[in-house]
């Protein structure tokens, strides 16, 4: 019997088996990890379903609801200022017929330059009956007519002073006249502010006043008693301006001066001097001047003495 031979066949043998079986482990490499589920690319639908079942979620995800703007809830009444696009305070003074100033005190402003699109301010005095004054019709008022008594150089004047609106007090027989006390307002005493030639009429839908030619230095006058409310280059498309407030229902703008000679609050008597021409924010040198009633602009030949 060879008993030898036979287990060294069975030894060769087992050798080969596992030596297959190592070779075949290897070939099929190692065992991988399960897929990771990367829960950020759900759909929103799913993701929603899975917030919905967590404490808490859907109140964290919906959104504020947006603060209402100052005074949104008289938008659109008698005696308010809805702000738009591009406004400042001394736009909503002219468009309102106020003093800036005073539509800042009413509405308890504490930072005059920061105002929102939409935000909403009273525009006429606490103490008025806002209807009343958007009742008030805004019609040409009866003119008297009279000579231009105001010409150049012979003007009483202020010291001249920079463009930047400084000025010396005016002089000490000018009091205040913002209000023309005792009289009517259709009792304005009107004069016209500069002496030169009419270079373009008032237009309702593209001039919302008159352009008064002349040669840059030339005077420019209060076109009736009042108070400066508004002295300053802060007003696109005026260049240098002055806005003068006569009552409660008029005031008078003049623009595109070369230098001021007023300051704000500072009271003024009519055919005063209050600036000189020039062309600031405009292609010639001109005056532009308006004439507003309650804020809207009228035509101001219909009011100014024929000439």
């Amino acid at each position: 019997m060879f008993f030898p031979a036979h287990g060294g066949s069975l030894s060769r043998g087992l050798t080969i088996a596992l030596l297959v079986s190592l070779l075949t482990a290897c070939a099929q490499g190692p065992r991988r990890a399960p897929p990771v589920e990367d829960r950020s690319t759900r759909s929103p639908a799913a993701a929603a379903n899975a917030a919905a079942g967590a404490p808490g979620a859907a109140s964290a995800s919906a959104p504020e609801a947006p603060k209402p703007l100052p005074g949104a809830e008289n938008a659109g009444k008698p005696g308010y200022y809805t702000v738009k696009p591009g406004d400042t305070m001394i736009r909503i003074g002219l468009e309102s017929g106020q003093n800036w100033r005073d539509i800042a005190r009413w509405n308890d402003m504490e930072n005059v330059n920061i105002i929102e699109v939409g935000q909403v301010l009273r525009v006429v005095p606490p103490a008025v009956d806002p209807t009343v004054v958007a009742a008030k019709p805004v019609a040409s008022t009866r003119v008297e007519a009279r000579p231009l008594d105001a010409k150049p150089g012979t003007a009483a004047s202020a010291p001249a002073a920079g463009a930047s609106g400084s000025a010396a007090a005016a002089p000490a027989s000018a009091t205040p006249a913002p209000a023309a006390a005792g009289k009517d307002d259709d009792e304005l005493n009107w004069a016209w502010p500069a002496g030169g030639p009419v270079l373009a009429n008032y237009d309702e839908a593209r001039n919302k006043g008159v352009a008064i030619g002349g040669k840059a230095g030339d005077p420019v006058m209060a076109a009736a008693d009042g108070r400066v409310v508004y002295a300053g280059s802060g007003l696109r498309g005026y260049g240098n301006l002055v806005i003068v407030k006569h009552n409660a229902t008029y005031l008078t703008a003049y623009a595109h001066n070369q230098t001021l000679l007023v300051k704000e609050e500072q009271p003024v008597k009519r055919g005063q001097k209050i600036a000189e021409m020039g062309a600031t924010d405009a292609e010639r040198v001109q005056l532009h001047f308006e004439i507003r009633k309650l804020g809207k602009p009228v035509d101001p030949v219909k009011l100014l003495p024929p000439r």
